[in-house]
């Protein structure tokens, strides 16, 4: 593992008593447990962080494929009018 920094974080002591539980039942020492909580931590945010940006390109998407669609749509009509009215002609 790279250089570790040591740094000081306040934890309640409930929260404390519950990282001492884990570590025990795991055979993990504190900082072992804090790490890797870190770690979920950011790969969490990470995920929820792409969801959000993936939420809002659908979004954009769906309006740019709306406007096309309306767009096809449109010149579809137009060309379903002007055949039946040289049929009818």
């Amino acid at each position: 593992m790279p250089a570790a920094k040591k740094i000081i974080v306040s934890i309640p002591d409930s929260l404390l008593a519950e990282i001492d539980l884990v570590g025990a039942a795991e055979s993990k020492n504190r900082s072992e447990i804090v790490r890797e909580a870190i770690r979920l931590y950011i790969r969490e945010r990470k995920k929820m962080d792409l969801c959000e940006r993936l939420r809002k390109g659908y979004i954009e998407m769906g309006d740019i494929n709306k406007a096309i669609a309306e767009e096809s749509f449109m010149v579809d009509y137009e060309g379903l009018t002007k055949g039946l009215q040289n049929l009818v002609e």
